[in-house]
C-alpha cells in the first residue's frame, strides 16, 4: 500500500512541476523575430566586431530592430549587404572599409639590430629585454605576433621580416592593432592612401644609422602639403585626413619615403627625391 502512496505522491508532484514550467513558459516567454536568423545567415559569419557590435548575432539583431543599416558591414560583398536590405525592405546605408595599417617599414634589409636577440619568437616577448634590440626603439621587432594573431589570414611577413596587411583579407577586427608591444598597427578608413610609414620621434640624419628608411624630420613634407594637410609634431609628421588629402605631392621631396602613397593597384609608391633601397640580404647585428 505504501508504495502505491509513493507513487501517487510523485506523479502528483511531476504533474505539479510539468505545470509550472508550462505556467513559467507561458509567463516569461521573450518573443524573438524570426528575421533574425534569416539576416544571420545572409552574413559572412567573421565575427570579427568591424560592424561595432561583438557578432554576427547582435548585429543581426540590430540590423532588424532597424538601429543600423546593412552598410556597416564592411566585411560581407557588395551583393550581401543588398541582399539583406531588400531582405528588411531598408537602404542599403554605407560604411567606408577600415584596414590595418603598419607605421613602419624598416625591414631587416634597410633596419638595423644593435643586440641579438635570443629567446622566445615574439615582439611581446622581445620588447620585454630592453625594447627587442633594435636600433630604432619605435620600429618594427619582426616576430610575427600580428600574423599570428590574425584570424582571417590577412598578415603575412615578408622576405624582411616585415608584416604585410592583405586589405581585402582585413576585416579591421583590431587584433593586431592590440598584439603589437610597439603601437604601430592602427585601423584607418581605406581612403587614407597618404601615410607615414613611420614612428621614430628622433631628429636629424643621424636616424639612418638606425634605419635607412626612417623619418628625420626634415619637414618637407609638410612644407609642401597644402594647407594645413600636415604638421610636425614630436619630430614626425601627422596628417589631418579631415583636409583634403587625395594628394601625393607631399611625399616628393621626402628623402626616405618615410611618407608614402598607397595606390591600391601599385602598393606603396614613393616620391622622386626618395633613394631607393637596394639591398636585398640582412643588415646584421652592428651593420652599416
Amino acid at each position: 500500500m505504501s508504495i502505491f502512496i509513493a507513487l501517487a505522491a510523485l506523479g502528483s508532484l511531476t504533474l505539479i512541476l510539468a505545470v509550472m514550467l508550462i505556467v513559467a513558459n507561458k509567463k516569461l516567454y521573450v518573443y524573438e523575430d524570426p528575421r533574425i536568423d534569416a539576416v544571420e545567415d545572409m552574413l559572412p559569419h567573421a565575427n570579427c566586431g568591424a560592424c561595432g557590435y561583438p557578432g554576427c548575432r547582435p548585429f543581426a539583431e540590430a540590423l532588424v530592430s532597424s538601429q543600423v543599416l546593412p552598410g556597416k558591414c564592411t566585411v560581407s560583398s557588395d551583393e550581401g549587404r543588398m541582399a539583406i536590405a531588400d531582405y528588411l525592405g531598408v537602404s542599403l546605408g554605407a560604411e567606408e572599409k577600415q584596414v590595418a595599417r603598419l607605421a613602419c617599414a624598416g625591414g631587416t634589409n634597410v633596419a638595423l639590430n644593435r643586440a641579438s636577440y635570443k629567446g622566445l619568437k615574439s615582439c611581446q616577448g622581445a620588447s620585454l629585454v630592453s625594447g627587442g634590440g633594435k636600433g630604432c626603439f619605435w620600429g618594427c621587432l619582426g616576430h610575427g605576433d600580428c600574423e599570428a594573431v590574425c584570424d582571417f589570414d590577412a598578415i603575412t611577413m615578408n622576405a624582411h621580416g616585415l608584416p604585410i596587411v592583405d586589405e581585402k583579407l582585413c576585416t579591421a577586427c583590431g587584433d593586431c592593432v592590440e598584439v603589437c608591444p610597439k603601437d604601430l598597427f592602427s585601423l584607418q578608413p581605406i581612403s587614407h592612401q597618404l601615410w607615414v610609414a613611420c614612428k621614430n620621434l628622433e631628429q636629424g640624419d643621424g636616424v639612418l644609422e638606425d634605419c635607412q628608411v626612417g623619418c628625420t624630420a626634415c619637414g618637407k613634407c609638410a612644407m609642401d602639403a597644402p594647407g594645413n594637410l600636415i604638421t610636425m609634431v614630436n619630430n614626425l609628421p601627422v596628417v589631418n585626413y579631415s583636409e583634403n588629402h587625395k594628394t601625393q605631392v607631399p611625399i616628393q621631396r621626402c628623402p626616405t619615403g618615410a611618407i608614402v602613397w598607397l595606390d591600391e593597384k601599385l602598393g606603396i609608391v614613393k616620391g622622386k627625391e626618395s633613394r631607393k633601397v637596394i639591398r636585398k640580404g640582412e643588415r646584421g647585428v652592428g651593420a652599416s
